[in-house]
């Protein structure tokens, strides 16, 4: 239940503070429109999420590749714990394959704090709270890892998932949620201006 009640509270928090920041408001956007907010949206979350549309990523391939398989082991793990905690039955098949995730998603974890440590660029962008984060998140695919080849680890990986909901609304995890947030203020403001999805060639807007 403890799991259940510290789930609840981030999520509760999550939405507290994201009220507090729209609590701001926002400037009008006096600009003639020349394309669709909502197509803009769409493009954020779909094509633009591909990494040929990012220079940045582009450039830095296995950085995406790894941050792919990092986010998607930490969800299905958390996922995990909701399906264990209610006693939903799980084939060996399915368990082995999370285990394959999660040691990867792991091996990617750690890869990426050793880039943030061995690049003088990043290691003077980053903050505390940015390795504790990726730390924490390494420990939590560890302990869940573990649940799997012993069950004796279940109660060590609730203990660290209820410190890692608490924690998510305090600490940079919380970008998990405020993600899609801007994402979708991205998508609408480019959108509307006609930016996104890019034009083709060729076509004036």
């Amino acid at each position: 239940m403890l799991v259940l009640f510290s789930a609840l509270y981030a999520i509760a928090a999550l939405v507290f503070l994201w009220k507090k920041t729209c609590a701001f408001g926002k400037a009008e956007d006096l600009s003639k429109p020349r394309g669709s907010g909502l197509s803009g949206i769409k493009y954020a979350f779909g094509k633009g999420m591909l990494p040929w549309e990012k220079e940045s990523v582009a450039k830095h391939l296995p950085t995406y590749i790894g941050g792919i398989v990092y986010h998607s082991a930490l969800l299905t793990a958390l996922l995990f714990i909701f399906w264990d905690m209610f006693l939903l039955p799980m084939t060996s098949l399915l368990l082995t394959a999370l285990k394959i995730l999660w040691l990867a998603g792991t091996a990617a974890g750690f890869a990426l704090s050793l880039k943030r440590v061995l690049s003088p660029t990043m290691r003077r962008l980053s903050c505390p709270d940015d390795f504790f984060a990726n730390l924490f998140a390494d420990v939590f695919l560890v302990f869940a890892i573990l649940s799997i080849i012993n069950p004796d680890w279940r109660t060590a990986l609730y203990i660290c998932s209820i410190l890692l909901f608490i924690y998510i609304p305090l600490g940079k995890i919380r970008h998990c949620f405020f993600f899609f947030t801007t994402r979708i203020i991205f998508g609408k403001f480019f959108g509307r201006r006609g930016v996104f999805p890019v034009p083709r060639r060729g076509v004036e807007r």
